[in-house]
């Protein structure tokens, strides 16, 4: 029997491996490829620009990057479980969140103050970021899916 509980579980499960799939992609090719993406810069970005409005100290460093790592994780993972919600069109949905996703991230890091250098330096920096987002859109969409039968 499907519970609302089960539903949540698997959508939360299949966010968190899309998650997942799109830092590990990030992360492995931005330490070969000089024009990949930096979503680590701008989780950086954010946290300091985060820790500064509430008067702290943000960390720095290693503690700073795994902070980082960790934000980006749990907030992909939150909005990749959307999939769950589209019930019967999962690999739809994740296209479409991650095609959204892309797009954000390549347009709203100048107007929030985090620079656009991260991810839309050039115009294979921004079609790595959309297709890295649609990417993680689309294993969230394929794990839910998986997850239902």
């Amino acid at each position: 029997m499907k519970t609302p509980t089960s539903n949540f579980s698997r959508a939360l499960t299949s966010g968190l491996v899309g998650a997942v799939a799109l830092n590990v992609l990030h992360e492995t090719v931005r330490q070969f490829v000089p024009t990949a993406p930096r979503a680590d810069l701008l989780g950086e970005r954010s946290l300091i620009k985060g820790f500064k409005a509430i008067g702290e100290e943000p960390p720095t460093g290693k503690r700073l990057y795994g902070a980082a790592m960790v934000g980006d994780i749990a907030s992909n993972a939150g909005y990749y479980s959307l999939v769950g919600l589209v019930g019967k069109m999962p690999l739809v949905a994740g296209t479409a969140l991650g095609v959204l996703a892309g797009i954000g991230a390549v347009t709203l890091p100048g107007p929030m103050g985090l620079g656009k250098a991260p991810t839309a330096r050039t115009p294979a920096t921004i079609a790595m970021t959309i297709g890295w987002y649609l990417l993680g859109g689309v294993v969230s969409g394929a794990v839910y899916k998986g997850l239902k039968k």
